[in-house]
């Protein structure tokens, strides 16, 4: 057996130092005791990532290093964490340390490319390093230490140009007559559906230049709108490759010397719900293949459950409450908030109206019935009778949407109130089609803390769906999302035989175009040409800039795509567009 690395594939909370540097010792010791030599954390661990603005605290980046160091440790352990500024004119490092059982810690390397694109604002907070880091961990042995966006510059993944390559810089090392065992990446990469490919290129791509092992350890879960995956890697220069699970916690064994992965080992976190319902495995990927690809639906389903239930448990959340009309999306926000918190913690709301079909109102009971979980009915009825009669002289010949937009605020206030009685968190059911087109009312339907699926277009939402459906009847249960729900055209029944089709095109053109242009980048021209119809492309486009107030005041949304509304998707509002 060779040196035997150890990648701890933990969940941090951000700001929980303390919790997290104990997960941290617990994670140390589990490996050792199964024959790790080394271990590897992800990016900022001990912060946990991303900590944002408390890193402009300088106190908060001091007991940072100070929990980092007192550590205990019995194995050489890398730690990625904030590091303090050089001097008063340079910002803090993004960086790691080392700590060796009977020494005292020291630093191992800082970050050198930061990132500024898409979600990533690093040059705010952190002050680059110029080179790699080298680490001699015994006579005989030295490794090289990247972080995160390091050794994405070499395989090309990233939209910057930066002026260094970490990797080439290490590889100049080795060819300068220091010998290398192997180099580590210590890793946040925030997941996005399919992401996995891009990382497995650029580990292969570092291990391939290299001529030795690229081990990256990233991390897992959600912190705010941020998600990550897990599938912690280890890369030979022979193209094999070594992937952890995704969306679970623990630790992966990797002997550098045995790149078939036959000796690789997971253990899962002790306390780690996913592990035991998954039955979490390594994948060993032989040269010349790709990592395998779950299903969408499956995926989405595993990352935004774990981004509700991990904003929950980390704010100290533990009761929802949503409206439920018997509609797609509702009903799976249900589902989802059921596996987040426990269907014992889920209360839903069924609040008809005079517009409301009976089928509706029996779908929205059979998804509650199925989940278990409770369902209190509420007729808006007289409320909105009595608001339009009291409103009559404001809505005189005005605009219809404004009668219909009572009845969703009406609702909204029913959620907030069921909630707050109850100190619950009240989730918005939105989907990422209506959020662009501001198919949504604000203060009615968009009220709540936190939005499942408001990075899902609604193709996707029937994806999270039939997969909810087909894990139900996996396990012998009753499907919660009704054959009703999955094929009656969707309506948000605020008039008289309403569907969305009424103003919105069908959703699979509208997502279609919507994610051309957001996700991909296509202008209207680009879409045109491509064979959409002109009037309706603009119109899309239009109506999509024309409702940005209404996202800069949406709940966080879990991160699934490449470009999701949020940090990514920094429109102005007062703007000829």
């Amino acid at each position: 057996m060779g040196l035997v690395v150890a990648l701890l594939q933990l969940n941090p909370t951000v700001g929980d130092l303390e919790g997290n540097a104990a997960e941290v010792e617990r994670a140390v010791t589990l490996a050792a005791a199964n024959g790790a030599d080394l271990a590897i954390t992800s990016e900022l661990v001990i912060s946990g990532y991303p900590p944002r603005d408390l890193l402009r605290d300088p106190e908060f980046i001091q007991r940072c290093a100070d929990v980092t160091a007192a550590i205990e440790t019995p194995i050489p352990l890398i730690v990625g964490t904030p590091l303090p500024p050089t001097s008063e004119r340079h910002l803090p490092g993004n960086g790691s340390m080392r700590i060796v059982p009977g020494r005292k810690a020291k630093v191992a390397t800082r970050k050198q490319l930061l990132p500024t694109y898409d979600v990533f604002d690093e040059l705010r907070y952190f002050e680059p390093d110029k080179a790699p880091g080298i680490l001699r961990l015994s006579e005989n042995l030295s490794i090289g230490v990247t972080i995160c966006e390091d050794a994405w510059q070499h395989a090309g993944e990233v939209p910057a140009d930066y002026d260094a390559d970490p990797i080439e810089q290490l590889a100049a090392w080795q060819h300068q007559g220091e010998p290398l065992a192997l180099s580590v990446n210590l890793s946040s990469s925030p997941y996005h559906l399919h992401k996995e490919g891009t990382r497995g290129d650029v580990v292969r791509a570092a291990a391939k230049t290299l001529g030795h092992p690229y081990l990256l350890c990233n991390q897992i879960g959600g912190n705010d709108d941020l998600l990550f995956d897990g599938r912690s890697l280890a890369a030979w220069p022979d193209g094999r490759m070594i992937q952890a699970p995704s969306w679970c916690a623990g630790v992966l064994l990797v002997d550098i010397e045995d790149g078939d992965g036959d000796s690789a080992q997971w253990l899962p976190w002790p306390d780690g719900k996913c592990c035991t319902e998954c039955n979490c495995k390594v994948e060993c990927v032989a040269a010349g293949s790709e990592p395998k690809v779950p299903e969408s639906g499956i995926d989405l389903l595993s990352a935004i459950t774990t981004g509700l239930g991990d904003y929950c448990r980390k704010s100290g959340i533990n009761k929802l409450v949503l409206g439920m009309s018997g509609g797609l999306d509702s009903s799976v926000c249900a589902a989802i908030a059921a596996r987040a918190v426990g269907a014992e913690n889920v209360l839903g709301l069924s609040m008809p109206s005079r517009y409301s079909s009976e089928h509706s109102i029996a779908d929205a009971e059979a998804t509650a019935k199925a989940l278990g979980i409770k369902l209190h009915s509420h007729s808006i009825t007289a409320l909105h009778q009595a608001a339009e009669a009291e409103l009559k002289q404001e809505l005189v010949d005005g605009n219809p949407v404004a009668r219909e937009n009572i009845q969703t605020r009406l609702r909204g206030m029913m959620v907030m109130a069921a909630a707050n009685s109850r100190g619950a968190m009240a989730i918005t059911t939105g989907n990422k089609s209506e959020l662009a087109m501001g198919y949504c009312t604000l203060y009615g339907d968009m009220v709540g803390g936190y939005a499942p699926i408001g990075d899902l277009y609604k193709s996707e939402v029937y994806d999270v769906a039939r997969a909810l459906n087909s894990e139900a009847e996996k396990f012998g249960q009753t499907p919660p999302i009704t054959e009703s729900t999955l094929t009656k055209p969707p309506s948000a029944e605020l008039a008289p035989d309403q569907t969305d089709e009424d103003t919105l095109p069908p959703y699979e053109t509208l997502d279609a175009i919507l994610h051309a242009h957001i996700e991909d980048g296509a202008s209207s021209s680009t879409l045109i040409a491509s064979g959409f119809d002109e009037t309706l492309v603009k119109w899309i486009l239009e109506r999509l800039h024309a409702n940005e107030h209404k996202r800069w005041q949406m709940a966080p949304a879990p991160r699934v795509s490449n470009r999701a509304f949020g940090q990514g998707w920094r429109q102005p509002l007062a703007a000829k567009k």
